[in-house]
């Protein structure tokens, strides 16, 4: 399939072809060039000027697996019943046949995060998928570890009368797990270089944990307060963690620690009241203050706290507070790709990228404007 005469936005280094096409073949994008092809088929795309760029990323989110219109029977995000399961698939409570999906595809969103809750210091292994499908595991493409600082933690348990009730212990039980599991890896190594060394017995706790000691996949922090990212940095320091902070409500206040530091932040939701205290000082200039400062930024939804098909208005609000637009829309396609560890299959438009693509007609992050065209992995969603 050919999409030509379309603006393209390749989101990399080339930046914006006024007027070209690109090649897509076996759900690959195989060339991305300025001008008209010297031949068409009549399965091609005529653009008709349109502006093509990728699909949309949304860095957080809890789709799938809090379903829509359904209360308990459909909510498998929490599993608030132990504050420590690193052992915990997301991939095990997501529903991939839930509405919203459609409704990502429909907006252009094509990749998300899905993560469970953060009613636990650790709340299991989250899950990148692309939002065209029905079998999880062939949508997914990537991973991550979640993790939780702050109010949910203290909140879920204290009701129970059961650790942790404070900040100390939720961070205590994340220190603790990752220690143990760094014990658990050392045994493990000794056992395969001497014969003598009996295995440790298994421990699924500890067994996922172990990519993250060794940084393959990345821990994700939810926090809000300052003093709570000054904690996640803390202990992935301690540990040698390749980290997110999720939400970062208050980085703006500390933005030059997160520079500094060079931690991704996935920032929002913003559309949406202050609901806690720690987020008593949201405000939607989060993301334009810690991208000036020289964060790298994601924006998400959180859906449903923001219902998914709205990530380019959140990304919109963004603008309206203090960002960039192509800074906005870099941090929901790009810029989001990277922080979650896909750049290499999503984000941008480039020989060898997937083709997850779409076109509009208008702008993009205007409410009214939605892609007349979608395809995932090459194929019209």
């Amino acid at each position: 399939m050919i999409i030509w005469n379309a603006k393209i936005l390749t989101m990399t280094n080339t930046g914006v072809i006024e007027n070209g096409y690109i090649s897509i073949e076996n759900e690959k994008i195989t060339a991305v060039k300025a001008g008209t092809p010297e031949q068409l088929s009549p399965g091609d795309v005529d653009a008709k000027g349109s502006l093509l760029l990728p699909g949309f990323v949304d860095a957080h989110t809890h789709l799938g697996i809090i379903e829509n219109g359904i209360d308990f029977e459909g909510d498998d995000c929490n599993e608030s019943t132990d504050p420590f399961t690193p052992h915990l698939r997301v991939i095990d409570g997501v529903n991939p046949l839930d509405r919203c999906f459609e409704e990502a595809r429909a907006a252009g969103v094509t990749t998300v995060m899905v993560s469970p809750g953060s009613a636990n210091a650790c709340g299991g292994i989250m899950a990148v998928f692309k939002t065209a499908g029905c079998v999880a595991d062939r949508m997914q493409i990537g991973t991550g570890l979640k993790f939780a600082l702050g109010e949910n933690p203290k909140s879920v348990y204290n009701d129970r009368d059961e650790t942790p009730v404070t900040r100390m212990a939720t961070a205590a039980i994340i220190r603790e797990g990752l220690a143990k599991a760094k014990r658990y890896q050392q045994e493990l190594a000794f056992a395969e270089s001497d014969p003598d060394e009996h295995m440790p017995d298994f421990d699924a706790r500890c067994e996922a944990l172990l990519p993250l000691l060794e940084r393959d996949i990345k821990a994700h922090f939810h926090c809000h307060r300052a003093d709570d990212i000054c904690t996640a940095i803390r202990i992935a320091e301690e540990f040698h963690l390749d980290y997110v902070i999720v939400h970062g409500t208050e980085g703006y206040q500390i933005a030059d620690v997160l520079a500094e530091q060079d931690v991704p932040v996935i920032a929002g939701p913003m559309l949406c009241d202050r609901c806690k205290p720690e987020m008593r000082a949201l405000t939607i200039t989060n993301p334009a203050e810690l991208k000036h400062a020289g964060v790298r930024i994601a924006l998400c939804t959180d859906h449903p706290v923001i219902p998914i098909q709205y990530l380019s208005t959140a990304a919109r609000l963004a603008v309206k507070g203090g960002m960039r637009r192509e800074e906005a829309l870099y941090a929901i396609t790009a810029g989001a790709a990277e922080i979650l560890g896909v750049e290499k299959h999503v984000g941008s438009i480039a020989p060898g990228m997937d083709a997850d693509v779409q076109l509009y007609d208008g702008d993009p992050l205007d409410l009214l404007c939605d892609p007349w065209l979608v395809l995932i992995n090459g194929k019209k969603v």
